[in-house]
């Protein structure tokens, strides 16, 4: 099946995102989300709208049947029963101090806490997604090398401190050396952004946000590097992109 159609597209992710798709139709799209950036950008598009959902349903505490019915279906003949497994699992917290009264305070303050300061809990990319944007605002980059082909993606929310390199294209891992990554301003030296992965994705620390660090780059650039710690850019460029604001 070619996936070109936009309507079918969209249903396929919010699909994926709900969890309704069947097992072989998961698998399929989880490997067109590794090969296509829209797919992605979709995904991420329905996670943010139905991320709030998810927020905002009460917890509600199963009935005994459910977790007989739970039991009945991944639990062999002769196993405990649910309510008997429960009280074994809470039995080994009494020594330590923890009744069944300290674990539902503990979870309910615990729930609180998520709710009043997330981001004790999450990183800001997933703060962002649940904040009920299309797309959290964010610094950009795609890198291709000179025919033009894509390599790199390259991202980093706008008041983040982590960058994320995926690899989109196949990269030849450099006999010799490292590939580095350099952020290229309008006026000003460039300065190194950090190691290039040749495969999958790395995210990386960055020693301020990235609209301090990136406000003012318009180039990204990857070199291939001999020294652990270059000061400057080599002179063999070997992908290059502009560095965008997507807001």
């Amino acid at each position: 099946m070619r996936y070109t159609s936009p309507d079918l597209l969209e249903h396929l992710a919010s699909a994926y995102v709900l969890g309704t798709l069947g097992n072989g139709a998961r698998r399929r799209f989880e490997r067109l989300q590794r090969d296509r950036a829209d797919v992605r950008a979709r995904v991420a598009q329905w996670e943010a709208r139905l991320g709030q959902l998810a927020v905002s349903v009460p917890a509600h505490k199963p009935s005994p049947r459910v977790w007989a019915a739970i039991a009945a279906r991944t639990q062999p003949s002769g196993m405990q029963h649910p309510q008997q497994a429960r009280a074994a699992w809470l039995g080994w917290l009494k020594p330590a101090g923890f009744g069944f009264g300290g674990v539902a305070a503990g979870v309910v303050a615990a729930s609180a806490l998520f709710v009043a300061l997330p981001t004790l809990f999450m990183s800001s990319d997933q703060i962002a997604m649940r904040s009920g944007e299309r797309l959290p605002q964010s610094y950009v980059g795609l890198l291709t090398d000179a025919q033009g082909n894509g390599k790199l993606l390259v991202s980093s929310l706008r008041h983040g401190k982590t960058m994320t390199v995926k690899v989109i294209g196949p990269i030849t891992p450099p006999a010799t050396g490292q590939l580095v990554l350099w952020a290229v301003p309008a006026n000003g030296p460039a300065f190194p952004l950090g190691a290039v992965p040749t495969s999958g994705s790395a995210v990386s620390m960055l020693p301020d946000t990235s609209e301090k660090l990136l406000s003012k780059v318009t180039k990204l650039v990857v070199t291939l590097e001999t020294e652990a710690n270059p000061a400057k850019p080599g002179e063999t460029v070997v992908f290059s992109g502009n560095c965008a604001k997507l807001w």
